[in-house]
């Protein structure tokens, strides 16, 4: 794990982000969690960062995919998946 993404009291982890842009038309489909409701902290620790997975459309407009989602990529386009962080973790 990379430090910035583990949860601490005064800051929780943000996650991480991947991207990837495909040369060839495909479909995707995302199966995730922690969308709308973020990443819960224990002992008094912080929530951590809800992720995020979205596409960039070749006319360079941005896609935000639900949770659940199957969606077809052209040939250029690119999709990013930011990952939740974990929630930070309090006194010990």
């Amino acid at each position: 794990m990379e430090p910035h993404c583990l949860g601490k009291p005064s800051d929780p982890g943000r996650g991480g982000i991947h991207k990837r842009r495909f040369l060839e038309p495909m479909t995707a489909d995302t199966l995730a969690n922690h969308r709308l409701v973020a990443p819960f902290g224990l002992n008094g620790g912080e929530t951590g960062a809800v992720g995020r997975t979205s596409v960039r459309r070749k006319d360079g407009t941005i896609q935000v995919l639900a949770s659940t989602e199957r969606v077809e990529l052209a040939a250029g386009e690119a999709i990013t998946v930011e990952t939740p962080g974990g929630g930070g973790y309090g006194k010990v």
